[in-house]
Parts: structure tokens; sequence; C-alpha cells
């Protein structure tokens, strides 16, 4: 039975997991950047006057299932 210590990767020299980690980290910072563009953006005038007829809708079939 021999006790060898553990492997690291070639290159950084760096365990498997800080590479892990280091990546998980970039691809949450890019989704953030992404998500915050998103958030800036107008809503377009055409959705919103689809949301406004689907509140019409929705209002018209409540007050004629409460008639």
């Amino acid at each position: 039975m021999s006790l060898n210590p553990p492997q690291k990767t070639a290159g950084s020299g760096r365990p498997p997991a800080q590479k892990a980690d280091d990546v998980n980290a970039r691809i949450s910072s890019k989704l953030h950047q992404l998500y915050e563009s998103v958030r800036e953006e107008e809503i377009p005038d055409r959705f919103l006057d689809l949301l406004e007829k689907l509140d019409a809708a929705e209002k018209a079939s409540g007050q004629a299932a409460s008639e």
C-alpha cells in the first residue's frame, strides 16, 4: 500500500477546485453584466400594447364571470 500525495494539474500548479471556482466566478460576472444590460433596456411599445390588451381582456372576463 503506497501513500502518494494528490496530483496537481499541469499548468498553473493550482488544484482543480480553484480553477473551477475561477471559471464559476467569470461566468457569474458575465451573467451579471448581461442581466444588468437587459434590465436597462426599454420595453418596446408593441409589448406594452399587448400587456394592456391582456389586462383589458382579463378585466372583461372577470366582470362576465361575476354577473
